[in-house]
């Protein structure tokens, strides 16, 4: 039950809806293309990331000097039910 609250409450955030509906569209992108698609810091989108990450609904890879981040796989049944709401 704490669990579908935590994820309740990360979908709760407009930033991190943007990041996931973003990521369901580009499939992966790198924390500099998310930053400049939410016109927002490095470091909040990088928060906002980490809270998605904690949840398993974003995964993280690191290629290089990047990191990728991507909608997790298989995605959860929540995340799957708000990204056909908006």
């Amino acid at each position: 039950m704490k669990e579908l609250e935590k994820i309740y409450k990360a979908l709760g955030n407009r930033r991190r809806l943007a990041i996931i509906k973003f990521l369901e569209n580009q499939r992966e992108a790198s924390v500099s293309e998310i930053t400049k698609y939410l016109k927002l810091s490095f470091r909040s989108t990088s928060k906002h990331l980490a809270v998605l990450r904690q949840l398993d609904i974003v995964d993280k890879e690191q290629r290089s000097l990047l990191v990728i981040y991507s909608l997790s796989q298989p995605t959860h049944p929540i995340v799957k039910q708000f990204l056909t709401l908006v």
